[in-house]
């Protein structure tokens, strides 16, 4: 009788590893046939084949924020501090920090080795970046995006489209101009009826955010007025005024992105405290790492809403 219970017990402990096995080897068949999966999606240079569910993204157009966003965080980035290239930028830390920085962005050559060693299944770069696109091409799935450096929307817009993410990307879209336009509505009953310059200091001048980085969250998102005699812009180059063009632009409120050096520049200047902004203590400086390009990634722009009206409404 106990050897018959033996035999008993041994046969269901059979049969239950078969299962076990069998439901493994289904899961393990699954995971194979996912990962073999691709798709057909356009680039600048026509339709490329790409894993359908990749993992391991390479990202050197400047879209990174983008695919974190969407919830596809690089294993290899570009999106680097403007001021601090060997590292991504603090605001976002959280999100790219475990990112291997690759390269700056807004260059035309990147670490080939360092993108190899990544060992991507994927790699998103730029047309400014094309005398390394067949090097890359024997790595892995290459996709060149249009070039959108100065237009953040529709750079979230094509990222959103390569993963059929379009509707997420609207929606957080929606969000973001809801929120904007509800801060901007709350500093005007602050503040008043006042304008606002927003300007990068550099050696003396400043390049004035027209139509373009932050001045366009103040502008279009947060509808913000701007002064009435603003330089005009017509390419992506930011204009360059004098400090004494600052006073002939008369903004009521005037935030200054600035270096170290920068900040001393003001500081030890005659003509920057007769400015009149200056003299009613309506000027914000901020730093210029990382306010300076923070507001070319949706990311980076979300959370400028809430800093600008700390800084701003007193």
């Amino acid at each position: 009788m106990k050897r018959l219970k033996s035999l008993m017990l041994l046969g269901v402990t059979i049969a239950t590893l078969g299962l076990v096995t069998g439901c493994s080897g289904n899961s393990n068949n699954e995971s194979s046939k996912d990962e073999s999966q691709t798709r057909i999606v356009q680039s600048v240079k026509g339709e490329v084949e790409i894993p359908a569910n990749p993992k391991r993204i390479v990202d050197i157009s400047g879209s990174s924020e983008e695919l974190a966003l969407l919830g596809h965080t690089p294993v290899g980035t570009a999106n680097v501090d403007s001021y601090e290239t060997d590292k991504v930028p603090s605001y976002v830390q959280d999100k790219l920090g475990d990112a291997k920085v690759v390269g700056h962005s807004m260059m035309d050559t990147m670490d080939i080795e360092a993108i190899l060693a990544a060992e991507p299944d994927l790699i998103i770069m730029a047309p400014r970046q094309e005398k390394i696109y067949d090097q890359l091409k024997e790595i892995a799935p290459v996709v060149m995006l249009e070039d959108r450096s100065n237009d953040w929307e529709a750079k979230l817009k094509d990222v959103a489209a390569l993963f059929g993410q379009e509707e997420e990307a609207q929606k957080w879209l929606d969000n973001y101009y809801a929120k904007a336009e509800e801060i901007g509505k709350e500093i005007k009953e602050a503040n008043g009826d006042q304008t606002y310059l927003t300007v990068l200091a550099s050696s003396g001048q400043f390049m004035v955010f027209t139509e373009g980085g932050i001045g366009t969250v103040l502008k279009e998102d947060m509808k913000l007025p701007q002064p009435a005699n603003m330089p005009e812009q017509d390419s992506i180059t930011l204009p360059t005024v004098t400090m004494e063009g600052l006073t002939e632009i008369d903004a009521d409120h005037i935030i200054v992105i600035a270096t170290e050096s920068d900040k001393a520049d003001l500081k030890a200047s005659t003509v920057w405290p007769q400015i009149r902004a200056v003299k009613e203590g309506n000027v914000t400086i901020l730093d210029a790492s990382p306010y300076f390009s923070q507001a070319y990634n949706p990311i980076g722009r979300e959370l400028l809403l809430q800093s600008i009206k700390d800084e701003v409404v007193k």
